[in-house]
C-alpha cells in the first residue's frame, strides 16, 4: 500500500492526515499552499478537478473528499478499530453519524467561513447567524451523546467520527458558537487533544493555540 496526502494545515485534510498517523502506516505528505492558490494550478487539478484539499493518492490513483478518504482508509486497515465491524448495530450508527456530520455540520461550517466570499457580502451576517444555529444544534446532539456516559461520540472507542468532529470543532474556534464554550464538549475536546496522534498532526501541520 502506498499513500500520498496533499494537505493544507487545519483544512479538511487535517482529519485524514491525523488518521494516517493514527494508523501508523507509511505515507508522504505534500503541502498545498492555499494562500498562494496552489490548489488551482494545473498539476493539482489533474489530481483533483475540484481544486480542494484533501487529495489522497492511493496506489497511484488519486481520490478526494475527506469523509470518503477516511472510510476508504478504515476499510483498507480493518484491524485499526477506527471503524465498527460490518453488519453490526454499531456500524449502522457509525454510518448515520458520519453522514450527519458530513451533511449537516460541515456545510454549516462552510456557510459561516465563506459567507461573504460565496454570496452577497451584504447578507453575510444573516448567513453566519443561520449557520451558527445549525452548528449549535449539532453541538446539542453531541452533548446529549456524551451526557449518556459515552467517552467518545460512538461510545467507549475512539474512531473516525471523533477525528472528523474534532477537526470541525476546531473550525468553530472564532465563532459565537465555539465548541470549547460548552463545558461538556470542552472536556471531550481536551481528552482527545491529549492523544499522541493529535499532538503529532498539529506538530506536522504547524498548528497551535487550540484548545486554549
Amino acid at each position: 500500500m502506498s499513500y500520498t496526502l496533499f494537505y493544507a494545515p487545519g483544512a479538511a485534510s487535517m482529519a485524514v492526515h491525523w488518521m494516517l498517523i493514527e494508523l501508523d502506516v507509511p505515507f508522504e505528505a505534500v503541502l498545498v499552499g492555499i494562500d498562494s492558490n496552489q490548489q488551482r494550478n494545473q498539476d493539482y487539478l489533474r489530481l483533483n478537478p475540484t481544486g480542494r484539499v484533501p487529495t489522497l493518492v492511493v496506489d497511484d490513483t488519486p481520490y478526494g473528499e475527506s469523509v470518503a478518504l477516511m472510510m476508504l482508509l478504515a476499510e483498507r486497515h480493518p484491524g485499526s478499530g477506527l471503524l465498527p465491524e460490518p453488519e453490526t448495530a454499531q456500524r449502522a450508527e457509525w454510518l448515520q453519524l458520519t453522514l450527519y456530520i458530513a451533511n449537516t455540520l460541515m456545510p454549516a461550517m462552510r456557510d459561516w467561513l465563506y459567507a461573504a466570499k460565496d454570496g452577497d457580502p451584504k447578507g453575510a451576517a444573516a448567513v453566519k447567524a443561520l449557520a451558527e444555529k445549525r452548528i449549535s444544534s449539532v453541538w446539542d446532539d453531541f452533548e446529549a451523546r456524551l451526557l449518556r456516559g459515552k467517552t467518545y461520540l460512538m461510545g467507549p472507542t475512539f474512531g473516525t467520527v471523533d477525528m472528523f468532529a474534532i477537526m470541525l470543532m476546531r473550525w468553530s474556534r472564532h465563532m459565537g458558537c465555539a465548541a470549547t464554550a460548552r463545558p461538556v464538549l470542552r472536556s471531550y475536546i481536551n481528552h482527545i487533544c491529549a492523544l499522541p496522534s493529535y499532538i503529532e498532526v498539529n506538530e506536522r501541520e504547524g498548528l497551535s493555540g487550540w484548545p486554549s
